[in-house]
């Protein structure tokens, strides 16, 4: 469909601008005006591929975080595991690593600051101007971490005036949502005040005595924000941000491990955790326990005539500990716990310049960020034993009823001398991470039709890593359960430096005001990895992996043409050194270590289409739909190794969503609305090297939302329901525990529904 549109609008473009007053540019979608570059700019005018999102479209679909905003924008998925650990998705790139020695992959910035690290990435989607997906390395624009591409949230800023909306929400699973935002002030100084509170009964019992039913929510985001603007000419923005969840555990569900559910693990499930979980994994129950304060200072001065000074700072702190059962059964067995804790802070400089034929920036930032990542573990010998190792013959691990036979092993390998010998231990990985760099980027229009643009960003990195651990022997097996080395909780530290030179090189060719041709060559870099453990000793044992790098190549056509508006690319991209994360085997023992690494998977690459389409008939309706299709991988060469020829992990082939957006007036002050929509995501594999059993095959869901809006919009009054159909499908499959051999499954979000209340002042 996008491609048969667009195919026609060059014609049709010219004649509507012929039709046009001279001088007016018609407005549609690609009107919005975005500041990927840095600049102010329509979206249809910037040179490389990106989606945009805004509140009101946001608030039209349903969506309620980024995992169901990633439904709807072509190259991206979404998978928020917990809001611990989110996994972000581009073009079939993953970047969810919890390891404080790792970077991301795909930037996630927040009013212009890198808030990439994992486990402290997650906040709740309210109050928002508009979000920005740029696809493709953006190093020059979104810094070194935007190795395949970047997600900018931009919160709506105060505006001048008073004004205030408060939305109310009850659905199945007695779901709670409170949102909502206060806005008060003049031309000179204004503020606002916004939040959001979501709390929820968790969609899967746990049968367990003690525990809760699993992934239930209980969040809450605020944020205060001021705006300051002495003379047109200056604009200081302060945003402070406040999120907090309180979260039931993950259902990490074994289909190996006894038996309660019911088709596979769509039913109840029985995670015990571990007796001593307080004391030695942080909280008594399974669960998820997690704060961040946000803090973002940006200034922008028009100095003088096409000259602007603007600086972007930011500061942002996180703590958050989550309590796993990793066996996914009522075993006392694979008991986890992640403490992941740190800090970012972010300085940006930047001067601007814009005349009729040239744009430029340049400038220069500073980004640190200083982490740990703590796993503690928690384990009953025998158990551990007797479900590893299976050390008494015909015992077995987990009953289908539940009953665990193993916690007979310690009884049977002691001679009664003891019933139950409690183990724990316990590793943890540090980050300290500064980058210097420097960028610039270029704009030079020779006519008023081409716009050619070239940058570059010159980075130093120092990296420093730590790594420690407490891995006690067992009384039954004289060595540590888990095969890590022990340094008696001392730590290691290692530091490495490095440099880059990551440029862009963009063509633009304006057919009409509103239809654009667009070229984009461009190198991203994911960086190094100063990987730190210790070898037997204890000894550092140091590993750098190899920056992994991608040059990127994609060529494609935006704009509008009558009652269509849409664009569609075609992206090749080519990997070296493509790193992958897996769970860590020791060579020696063959047993998992419980912990994660990196290694370079070799070459990869990605050819992929990616098309988007909306149709205004009416004033009142509108039409949708966007695909993405990637044909990419690890290299099928023998230098590969076991990842030759597979699928890139949590990479759909094929993504689709389509539906219309009806806003129909019924009478002067009232109003009718109905969005519904479908979207399609094909199979996806969760792991490398790809398991057919840890794989999902396509899923479809069904998502509408309507209601009815009076005095003038004022009130309204909304119904909700997504996946309608009740598919049931994976959220996730693998995990820590397929490393010892019994994979864990994570049933996605039924079908949920519920009535909205909102009222505008």
């Amino acid at each position: 469909m996008a491609g048969s549109c667009l195919a026609g609008i060059h014609t049709t473009a010219f004649a509507a601008e012929a039709d046009a007053p001279a001088g007016e540019v018609q407005l549609d979608a690609n009107s919005i005006v975005v500041t990927a570059q840095k600049v102010k700019q329509r979206a249809v005018d910037v040179p490389i591929t990106m989606s945009v999102e805004t509140q009101e479209r946001i608030r039209e679909l349903g969506v309620t975080n980024l995992g169901d905003l990633s439904n709807y924008v072509p190259g991206l998925n979404v998978q928020v595991q917990s809001a611990n650990n989110p996994g972000f998705v581009i073009r079939g790139i993953t970047s969810d690593s919890g390891s404080a020695q790792q970077s991301p992959r795909v930037t996630l910035y927040y009013n212009g600051v890198d808030i990439s690290r994992s486990r402290g990435a997650y906040q709740g989607l309210y109050d928002l101007e508009r979000v920005e997906v740029v696809k493709g390395p953006q190093a020059t624009l979104f810094g070194t971490a935007a190795a395949i591409g970047a997600i900018s949230m931009i919160s709506a800023k105060p505006q001048p005036g008073v004004s205030a909306e408060l939305t109310g929400s009850y659905g199945n699973y007695d779901a709670y949502k409170l949102e909502g935002h206060v806005n008060a002030g003049n031309d000179v100084l204004a503020g606002r005040i916004a939040g959001q509170w979501i709390k929820r009964d968790g969609y899967v019992p746990n049968l367990a005595p003690g525990q809760d039913d699993l992934y239930a929510q209980d969040q809450l985001g605020l944020r205060g924000s001021l705006r300051y603007t002495p003379t047109s000419d200056f604009t200081a923005d302060l945003i402070f941000t406040y999120d907090r969840e309180r979260n039931s555990g993950t259902p990490f569900l074994s289909k190996s491990l006894g038996s309660t559910a019911v088709d596979g693990v769509y039913g109840p499930a029985y995670l015990g955790g571990s007796p001593l979980s307080g004391a030695v994994l942080g909280a008594d129950k399974l669960g998820l326990t997690r704060d961040v304060y946000d803090v973002n200072f940006t200034a922008s001065w028009d100095f003088a005539d096409g000259w602007n000074f603007t600086t972007v700072n930011g500061y942002r702190d996180f703590d958050a500990r989550e309590v796993f059962d990793a066996d996914g059964s009522a075993a006392w067995y694979l008991e986890f716990a992640e403490h992941a804790k740190g800090w970012e802070a972010s300085h940006e400089g930047r001067f601007t310049y814009s005349d009729d034929q040239w744009r430029a920036s340049f400038g220069w930032n500073y980004f640190i960020e200083d982490s740990y990542q703590n796993v503690p573990f928690s384990t009953e010998e025998g158990t551990y034993l007797q479900c590893t190792l299976n050390i008494i013959p015909g015992l077995g691990c987990v009953a289908p009823d539940n009953t665990v036979t193993a916690s007979a092993a310690t009884g049977l390998a002691s001679g009664g001398l003891a019933t139950a010998i409690p183990y724990s231990s316990w590793f943890e990985n540090k980050g300290r991470n500064q980058t210097w760099s420097m960028f610039g980027d270029a704009t030079w229009k020779p006519s008023s039709r081409l716009e050619l643009t070239a940058g570059a960003r010159v980075l130093i990195e120092k990296r420093r890593s730590g790594y420690g651990s407490f891995q006690p022997n067992a009384v039954l097996a004289g060595v540590p359960l888990l095969p890590v080395t022990d340094t008696g909780g001392d730590f290691f530290r290692a530091e490495r430096s490095f440099s880059a030179v990551l440029p862009r090189f963009n063509v633009l060719y304006h057919l009409t005001p509103n239809l654009n041709l667009y070229a984009t060559v461009s190198e991203g870099r994911r960086s190094p990895v100063v990987q730190l453990s210790a070898a037997p000793g204890p000894v550092p044992a140091l590993s750098t992996i190899p920056a992994e790098k991608v040059w990127n190549y994609e060529a494609g056509i935006k704009g509008s043409a009558g009652i269509f508006s849409g664009s569609l690319g075609v992206y090749y991209d080519d990997y070296s050194n493509f790193q992958v994360t897996i769970l860590e085997i020791d060579n020696t023992t063959g047993q998992p270590t419980g912990r994660t690494i990196t290694e370079s998977a070799g070459s990869a690459a990605n050819l992929g289409v990616e098309g988007e389409i909306e149709a205004r008939f009416t004033d009142w309706l509108r039409a949708f739909g966007n695909f993405g299709f990637i044909s990419g991988g690890v290299d099928d060469t023998a230098s590969n190794g076991v990842y030759a020829g597979n699928q890139f992990r949590l990479q759909p082939k094929w993504q689709w969503a389509a539906g219309f957006m009806l806003n129909a007036p019924v009478t002067e002050n009232t109003r009718v609305f109905l969005t519904p929509s479908v979207t399609y995501r094909s199979k996806i594999y969760f792991e490398l090297p790809n398991s057919e059993a840890i794989s999902q095959d396509p899923v479809t869901l069904v998502n509408l939302r309507g209601g009815v809006s009076f005095a003038n919009d004022r009130f309204e009054v909304a119904g909700y329901a997504r996946n309608l159909t009740d598919k049931r499908y994976l959220l996730d499959a693998g995990n820590t525990g397929g490393g010892f051999g019994y994979p864990t499954f994570i049933p996605a979000e039924p079908r949920t529904y519920g009535i909205e209340l909102t009222a505008r002042y």
